[in-house]
């Protein structure tokens, strides 16, 4: 398939790009493009203008901020996943973008582009969700901060405004924690039907904290608030009989990959072995 028509202009810097989105009402932003050039061919996207923000440098890398990590919006998935910082402080989030897709994939696709999308079956949302990130946002009124848990507001809609750029995601230093996101899929690079991200800490044979966070289980990621309640304080022992409430709550789609009940049966089967990889991990 072939896009609409549409206008093309190359940001020289982020208040540039803010700036052309204030004068343009249908425009969409372009960084790796691995999320909006595939709904522009099928005609599910038709912005009138595309503005090019892939070569603004200054939104690439990552850097210690404190107790937290600072990564530029523009870091793609490949260095995401290669990034020793990532790797020592947050490992599940640098496992996770080694996940995803193919080599070109990765070295194309960006953190930032995969969250600002907001599609529920995406991988990275998912694990920033159990990560407690925040994210940065950029508009003409300067930068705001939103807890990733107010982020997604529904079916690939985000709280970004119209005239807004997503800059740098924050995310918790998780020292002395293991993660591990695991997902169910049919190739392995196709999207995850059902996913988990677990982050945990366990002390003297019990759980003292559980963050867990489902992928494609609703029209946004959602935290599996009933696992995480029945785990903290809990045995090892007691994984299976906690990862059971997975489903609680959630609303999983129905698709040709895979019906909502098939959702429903697979995601406590996903979170129990997710919790069970982070706590060997």
């Amino acid at each position: 398939m072939i896009p609409a028509q549409f206008d093309y202009e190359v940001a020289e810097s982020v208040d540039h790009a803010v700036s052309l989105l204030g004068q343009h009402a249908d425009a969409k932003l372009l960084a790796g493009g691995h999320s909006l050039l595939p709904l522009m061919k099928l005609r599910l996207a038709a912005p009138a203008m595309l503005i090019d923000i892939g070569r603004l440098d200054d939104l690439k890398g990552v850097s210690g901020d404190g107790d937290a990590l600072a990564i530029g919006a523009l870091t793609c998935h490949a260095d995401v996943a290669g990034d020793a910082l990532i790797q020592q402080h947050c490992g599940v989030l640098a496992d996770a973008a080694a996940q995803i897709g193919d080599a070109q994939v990765r070295h194309c696709g960006t953190i930032g582009g995969s969250v600002a999308h907001a599609d529920p079956a995406s991988d990275l949302p998912t694990v920033l969700l159990a990560l407690d990130a925040e994210l940065v946002a950029t508009g003409p009124n300067g930068e705001r901060t939103i807890p990733i848990g107010e982020f997604f507001q529904g079916f690939f809609e985000s709280a970004l405004a119209d005239d807004e750029i997503l800059t740098q995601i924050r995310v918790p230093k998780h020292d002395g924690h293991g993660g591990a996101y695991l997902k169910f899929h049919q190739r392995s690079q196709d999207w995850a039907i059902v996913g988990a991200a677990a982050v945990v800490s366990s002390s003297n044979g019990s759980i003292d904290t559980a963050k867990i966070a489902l992928t494609n289980m609703a029209e946004t990621p959602v935290r599996a608030s009933a696992v995480e309640a029945a785990l903290m304080g809990a045995s090892h022992g007691a994984i299976a009989s906690a990862a059971a409430s997975a489903a609680d709550g959630t609303e999983p789609p129905d698709d040709t990959f895979a019906s909502a009940d098939y959702r429903r049966h697979l995601a406590p089967v996903i979170v129990r072995r997710a919790v069970e990889a982070a706590l060997a991990g």
